[in-house]
């Protein structure tokens, strides 16, 4: 039978549901060693079982002495005192001896004699003494109930007196992985095959919100499988399951049904983007949610209902536990169902005084963007989106200091700006880069708008036949910038391995089908020229409409079969197997305004640049060429 959502379900509301059918209460405790204590959570307060220090101790090596008999002692008239009466040696720790209530620092003490001392300045009482319960008091209150537990807590718990914590038990959270499509990690997917990593993903939020996880076997698209894997699970008694896909409403979505037939369904269908066909529900006193199938829908679903449900048992507060928070400005234009919160995954950057926030790709199976993510805002439901330099709130997936030495880097796509991100994070640690292609034209437009700190561009003029100059002129008027050569590439066209069609130059491509660059990029600009000095008219060549952000995205169209032929840099073909037709190098830049040469990052890059190191392994890869890179092209 086909499922149907029944309703669009806010998202404050399918929480209350979710939270009315799982009864939240704080779990009970468990006792456990110190040792095992660390990240758990307080299930009682923690009183001092004696004081810390339990005695008077010495807080310095020297003498312990009675204060009194040292009044008197100057520099030009020294004391004596006799050794075992008067003053008697100590090191730091030892508890102090009878009759004596001050320490005389070994420094500030000459032996005269044997059995004798002299000072030459008084002490106080309890100078240089640390008293007993200076740090705790028995029965003093040394942590509170619902605390998590950090590395200092551990000494202070010790301290005094503790050798084992009551903790909140663990929350337990059973998981199934549904889908008669999905294999485990360790085997290789054949077509129309898919890797099941939803589980790990999953399993790792519930750990790191300190939770257990079990997850079962993969249970295929059959109901009455499905059925019985829920039902073995509920008889190990968790504290939640989550039934991973399943929760949509295709014919092979069992789990809607399954539950309001065993228990009770509270919600299918929840007003947020991506993770709408969420599916709560409760069988018996088991809270079950339905986990949509795609990996930023499952994520999320994580973040929105899985995580504070474990906190609340764990008697944490899920608003203190949720990630710190900032506001960015975004780069260009989202809009949004108006009906759903819409949550888009950023990357953040400061650029001069703005903090910008550059959405990633929003389809609910790039699991990419959840990688490269520094942040999650929200657009709010009936705002139907906001505009480029509107201002978004962003929850933090990373702290601000990382956030602050990222470098942007936009435009051109080249994939060994991924060696280049390595090498910084590597050779400076807490640098961070991230890229995005926009073409060429698009980075040196992002750089005007102050969107970026660096643009990847190889423009070529036609007239000139020199790279990038006029383009800079053109679209960065008035701003001095550096223009410095990152290497030499080869371009040429991605076929199949043989080369069945037969591709061999800028004239085949009229017969066959073809896969293009986006507007703007440096590798359509070397297309379109290349067309017009053969005569060959664009709307000949099938295909040529058909756009993509990346030569790794041409590449892929070819190694589908999408298409026969698409046109980018050596490293493309060799990532996907293809057969490569060179037809010339060209020289790729990286373009840097003036005004952010300061930022330490960027100059790290430039760095970068006349390393030998990168050079060598910048050199190694197939199809570029480091003759000039790290060359000045252009100082304005």
């Amino acid at each position: 039978m086909r499922d149907i959502y029944l309703e669009d379900i806010p998202l404050d509301e399918a929480r209350a549901r979710l939270l009315n059918a799982a009864n939240p209460q704080p779990l009970p405790g468990e006792s456990v060693p110190l040792s095992e204590a660390l990240g758990r959570v307080t299930a009682e307060p923690i009183f001092a079982a004696i004081s810390s220090p339990h005695y008077h101790s010495s807080a310095m090596d020297g003498y312990a002495v009675q204060a009194q008999a040292t009044t008197g002692a100057t520099e030009t008239r020294p004391l004596r005192l006799a050794l075992g009466t008067q003053a008697q040696p100590v090191n730091t720790g030892d508890p102090l001896p009878a009759g004596t209530n001050a320490v005389i620092m070994i420094e500030d003490v000459q032996q005269v004699a044997d059995d004798a001392i002299e000072i030459r300045a008084p002490v106080v009482p309890y100078q240089h003494v640390r008293l007993m319960g200076e740090d705790m008091v028995a029965t003093e209150l040394v942590l509170p109930a619902n605390h998590r537990i950090r590395p200092v807590d551990l000494g202070a718990m010790a301290g005094c007196g503790h050798a084992q914590a009551s903790v909140r038990r663990r929350p337990r959270v059973i998981i199934i992985p549904t889908g008669s499509e999905l294999i485990a990690p360790t085997e290789r997917p054949a077509p129309g095959q898919i890797v099941e990593y939803n589980s790990l993903m999953l399993r790792a939020q519930v750990i790191e919100s300190g939770g257990a996880a079990d997850v079962t076997a993969i249970v295929p698209d059959d109901r009455d499988r499905l059925r019985t894997a829920i039902q073995a699970a509920l008889a190990e008694q968790p504290d939640l399951l989550l039934v991973l896909s399943g929760s949509s409403a295709g014919s092979r979505d069992f789990t809607a049904s399954i539950v309001r037939e065993l228990g009770e369904l509270l919600v299918h269908g929840v007003a947020v983007r991506p993770g709408h066909p969420v599916i709560i529900g409760a069988i018996g006193s088991v809270p079950l949610i339905g986990v949509p199938g795609y990996p930023v829908s499952a994520a999320l679903t994580g973040e929105l209902f899985v995580q504070p449900l474990l906190a609340r048992w764990l008697g944490l507060d899920a608003t203190v536990e949720d990630q710190p928070r900032t506001q960015a400005i975004t780069t260009r234009k989202l809009t949004s169902p108006t009906g759903d919160d819409d949550f888009v995954r950023v990357t953040l950057a400061r650029v001069g005084e703005r903090l910008l926030a550059a959405p990633l790709n929003r389809g609910a199976g790039v699991i990419t963007s959840l990688v490269r993510a520094d942040g999650l805002a929200l657009i709010l439901r009936f705002s139907e989106g906001v505009d480029a330099g509107q201002a978004v709130e962003v929850r933090l997936y990373h702290s601000l200091r990382t956030i602050e030495r990222t470098v942007a880097v936009v435009g051109s796509h080249d994939p060994m700006i991924d060696l280049l991100a390595q090498f910084l994070a590597v050779r400076y640690p807490g640098d961070r880069l991230t890229s995005a292609g926009v073409g060429s034209v698009g980075g040196l437009v992002a750089l005007r708008r102050q969107e970026a700190h660096i643009a990847g561009s190889h423009l070529l003029d036609t007239e000139t036949g020199e790279y990038n100059f006029s383009y800079v002129a053109k679209y960065l008027p008035g701003i001095a910038v550096r223009l410095i050569t990152f290497a030499h590439r080869e371009q040429g066209f991605y076929v199949q391995p043989g080369n069945p069609h037969g591709v061999h130059n800028f004239g085949d491509l009229p017969r066959v089908r073809f896969v293009n660059r986006q507007r703007g990029a440096g590798t359509r600009v070397l297309l379109d020229y290349e067309l017009g000095q053969r005569g060959i008219a664009p709307e000949s060549i099938a295909g040529y409409e058909r756009e993509e952000n990346t030569h790794l995205a041409v590449a892929a169209a070819v190694a589908s079969g999408m298409a026969d032929c698409g046109m980018g840099v050596r490293s493309g073909a060799l990532a996907l197997g293809l057969e490569f037709v060179a037809i010339g190098w060209e020289r790729y830049d990286l373009v840097i305004p003036h005004a952010h040469l300061d930022h330490p990052g960027v100059q790290h890059v430039i760095a970068l640049l006349d390393d030998a190191e990168f050079r060598a392994a910048l050199g190694a890869q197939p199809g570029y060429d480091t003759r000039e890179t790290g060359t000045i092209q252009l100082d304005t």
